[in-house]
């Protein structure tokens, strides 16, 4: 008898014991790999000022307003076309100069002008290039003198301008919550193809 309460007495105990790890186990809830919280996203405040910064600073020196942008590979970019530009002006007014100054000794009666000799320094009896031709190429190469530096002016301009445009584009919301997208549809019924444009704001 004494046997049987102790037996029943144990394995009562393993019992309850067991239904309680159990309930333990039953009690633990998995977590989810991932934890997604709420964030706030904190942007950097819009400099009202930094475009007009930008174009004084590329209209005091060229390239330093893309520098103020950290757009530096545009900067070789604008001293290359600059230096084209400049380098172009240079050799046609150099060019200009050298035919007027030929024309105004024509004019005045002498001929001792470079055009009066060969390429080893030979007096010639008649030049290689006429009064008319000097008049042409004082036309052409005054013409080519005013292209470039108009050219030249242009592109510093544009050094101003890109600066300016490129620090209005760098305040610019391009949030992926605000889009605008082309899209492509085909119209199942009469086989024609729609064109449009999707605006997409999510809250």
């Amino acid at each position: 008898m004494l046997n049987r309460c102790l037996i029943t007495c144990i394995l009562s105990c393993l019992f309850c014991l067991s239904s309680i790890s159990q309930e333990k186990e039953n009690t633990e809830v998995e977590l989810p790999k991932e934890v997604i919280t709420d964030s706030i996203v904190i942007k950097e405040a819009i400099n009202p000022l930094a475009p007009a910064k930008a174009a004084f600073y590329s209209a005091v020196l060229p390239g330093l307003g893309q520098a103020y942008n950290k757009k530096y590979w545009k900067i070789p970019i604008i001293y290359v076309a600059l230096g084209t530009g400049i380098y172009f002006y240079s050799n046609n007014n150099k060019e200009y100069n050298r035919y007027r100054d030929a024309y105004k000794n024509r004019l005045a009666g002498f001929t001792n002008d470079e055009f009066y000799f060969d390429s080893q320094g030979n007096p010639l009896s008649s030049p290689r290039v006429t009064t008319d031709g000097l008049q042409r190429a004082q036309k052409f190469y005054r013409r080519n003198k005013d292209l470039s530096l108009l050219i030249t002016v242009g592109i510093y301009a544009l050094n101003i301008i890109d600066a300016n445009v490129d620090a209005h584009l760098m305040q610019y919301n391009v949030d992926k919550n605000l889009s605008l997208t082309p899209h492509f549809e085909l119209n199942e019924i009469d086989r024609t193809s729609n064109l449009g444009l999707t605006l997409n704001f999510n809250f």
